[in-house]
């Protein structure tokens, strides 16, 4: 009889509290809704933003996200910042198109509060699940 082995749930991420702008974007948290530097009239009094970064609702909350590439702006800037500032280093290593890093950039620029906290997060739960593997680890040699 062999030994059972079960992975842990990973401990649930703590909410994001996303910015809530006028210009902004809202609906349904199945939409993808675009963003970009320049408004684009929808009628009378709406506007929209509009390009390569989208909206999207999940369970760490509201986050912009590149439109189709699975990546979070603050993923591609926390990229940039690792890489000495190169946004071409990034997008290599990301292996995007230097456009999209520089939507990111863009969008970055306009809401860094937003993207600064989004990515302290992440460094916390980072941290906070390296201390319960070493935690685990340690429990495991006692």
């Amino acid at each position: 009889m062999g030994i059972a082995s079960r992975a842990a749930a990973p401990p649930a991420r703590p909410p994001r509290v996303g910015r809530q702008d006028a210009d902004r974007p809202s609906g349904p948290a199945s939409a993808v809704l675009p963003w970009s530097g320049r408004s684009v009239r929808l009628g009378p009094g709406l506007t929209r933003k509009s390009t390569d970064v989208q909206f999207l609702d999940g369970p760490s909350g509201r986050r912009a996200s590149l439109l189709g590439r699975g990546l979070d702006v603050w993923e591609i800037i926390a990229t940039i910042q690792d890489n000495n500032g190169s946004m071409a280093e990034a997008a290599e290593y990301l292996q995007i198109p230097a456009g999209l890093v520089e939507a990111a950039v863009a969008y970055y620029g306009e809401y860094r509060e937003e993207i600064d906290r989004e990515i302290e997060l992440n460094e916390a739960e980072y941290e906070r699940g390296r201390a319960a593997a070493a935690a685990g680890e340690q429990a495991l040699r006692l």
